[in-house]
């Protein structure tokens, strides 16, 4: 039986529109469903609305993943983890995206690209579709974040 894939929702600010374009045309290219959230062209934009669609879809749709770039990646990062299921890392190299999945089954991958080589960013998302959350002892700890979760958003589903 094949395993069911998820799409892989994606977004950039204007400042990573440019690779986002290149990243879904290799992310297709390798046969996965690619969902673009923007932005849409290069003009300057705000990434909240951007990381809150993508975390969003993310959290809603199990077994989906995310990635998000922009300049540093942090801004994404505050912003897609406020949404609850969403779980957004910061990646700068191929083992902080490897831990980001075995450890902390993060489902969003975020990367800065002013501080990453472009060929290294494929080697990063590579790298993280492909490893699997570890569990075991990090279970118990991805569920101690569910449990804050839970106590801190009162709302259902996430946004």
């Amino acid at each position: 039986m094949k395993k069911k894939s998820y799409p892989i929702f994606i977004g950039a600010d204007h400042r990573g529109f440019e690779l986002k374009g290149r990243l879904i045309a290799s992310l297709k290219k390798q046969g996965h469903e690619v969902v673009d959230a923007g932005s849409y062209d290069t003009e300057p934009c705000d990434y909240p609305p951007i990381a809150l669609e993508v975390a969003s879809n993310v959290a809603r749709l199990k077994g989906s993943r995310g990635i998000l770039v922009c300049m540093s990646g942090i801004g994404h990062s505050i912003t897609a983890n406020k949404v609850k299921g969403a779980y957004a890392a910061l990646c700068y190299n191929a083992q902080a995206a490897e831990l980001s999945r075995r450890h902390n089954n993060a489902n969003i991958l975020v990367l800065g690209a002013a501080f990453v080589k472009e060929r290294d960013i494929l080697k990063i998302i590579e790298v993280w579709l492909a490893t699997e959350f570890e569990g075991g002892r990090h279970l118990r700890r991805t569920n101690e974040i569910k449990a804050i979760e839970k106590k801190l958003f009162k709302e259902k589903d996430p946004i």
